[in-house]
C-alpha cells in the first residue's frame, strides 16, 4: 500500500512539473504566435487583393466582419472576407478579395485538414485560380475536384454564401 501512494505521488510530481513547463512555454510564445497569426493574415490580404494599398477592419466587438480594401488615394476597390465551410474532415477556412462590381478577384485558402492527395488539393492554384474574375453568379460552374467534390462544394459554397451576404454592402459603398 505505502509503494502505490509513493507512485502516485511521484506521478502528480511529474505531470504537475510538466504542466507548469508547458504554461511557461506557452507564456514565453503566445505574443510571437499571435503575431505570426497576424503577418500571415496581412499576406494574405494582399494575395487575394493586391491592387489594395491599405486594408481596414470592419469589426462587430471583437469579431473582425470583413476588411475595406482602398487604393493608394484611400478610394474604396472592394472588400476581402474570411468564409468557412465544412469539408469532408474538416472545416475548411478561405480568404476572398472582391472588387466593388462583385468579382472575386482571388481565394486562398488559409486552414484546412482534409485527406492529403484528395482534399488537400483546394488549397492548390488548379482549384483556386477557378475564382478570379468569377460574378457570384458564376460560382456555380467552378469544377470541383475530382475525389473530393465535398471539399471543393463546401469552399464554392462558403465563399458564395459569404459573398452574396457582403454584396450588398458594396452596392451601398459606391
Amino acid at each position: 500500500m505505502k509503494e502505490l501512494i509513493r507512485y502516485g505521488f511521484i506521478l502528480a510530481l511529474i505531470c504537475t512539473l510538466a504542466s507548469g513547463l508547458l504554461a511557461g512555454v506557452n507564456a514565453l510564445t503566445k505574443s510571437r504566435i499571435l503575431a505570426q497569426a497576424q503577418a500571415e493574415e496581412e499576406a494574405s490580404l494582399k494575395e487575394v487583393l493586391p491592387q489594395a494599398e491599405h486594408f481596414e477592419p470592419i469589426k462587430s466587438g471583437n469579431d473582425i466582419l470583413y476588411y475595406k480594401a482602398h487604393d493608394k488615394n484611400g478610394n474604396l476597390i472592394g472588400i476581402v472576407f474570411k468564409a468557412s465551410g465544412k469539408g469532408y474532415s474538416s472545416v475548411i477556412e478561405t480568404m476572398a478579395g472582391m472588387t466593388k462590381e462583385g468579382k472575386i478577384t482571388a481565394i486562398k485558402v488559409i486552414n484546412q485538414s482534409e485527406t492529403p492527395g484528395l482534399g488537400a488539393g483546394i488549397a492548390e492554384k488548379k482549384f483556386t485560380t477557378q475564382f478570379n474574375g468569377k460574378n457570384i453568379s458564376e460560382l456555380d460552374d467552378l469544377q470541383a475536384i475530382t475525389g473530393a467534390t465535398i471539399s471543393s462544394q463546401a469552399v464554392i459554397d462558403a465563399v458564395k454564401k459569404r459573398a452574396q451576404d457582403l454584396e450588398g454592402i458594396l452596392k451601398n459603398e459606391k
